[in-house]
């Protein structure tokens, strides 16, 4: 499989996470604690399945280096995401949104590294 359809499928699941992300956080900032926990899970899932997709191609095929340093603030985001639910959301208590906002800045910046390898990829 050519690493632009790697890259673009990753690109396409993190856009979508990212919708639900938006709308976890405009809950979040309109007074409401946790997020529903289907929502919390399906926006997770998402982004570990493209973020997955992500590191499969940068083992096997290789990606652009831009595409690594996105690689790189995805996989912080990860780790921001997954302290956000475990020490947060699954304990009940309300999401801090210093460190959501972090977590959402991690991500978009390394979303638009990634869709930037794919929409400026040199031709093979």
């Amino acid at each position: 499989m050519p690493p632009s359809t790697l890259l673009t499928t990753a690109t396409i699941l993190f856009g979508i996470a990212g919708l639900g992300g938006l709308l976890m956080a405009g809950m979040r900032l309109v007074g409401v604690e946790r997020p529903p926990v289907w929502l919390a899970m399906l926006h997770g899932f998402l982004a570990a399945s493209g973020l997955t997709l992500l590191l499969y191609a940068a083992f096997t095929i290789g990606i652009p280096a831009i595409a690594q340093y996105g690689l790189g603030l995805l996989l912080l985001a990860a780790a921001s995401g997954a302290t956000l639910n475990l020490f947060f959301h699954w304990k009940l208590r309300p999401l801090p949104i210093p460190l959501m906002i972090v977590h959402a800045m991690l991500a978009v910046i390394g979303f638009l590294l990634l869709a930037t390898a794919i929409f400026w990829q040199t031709p093979r």
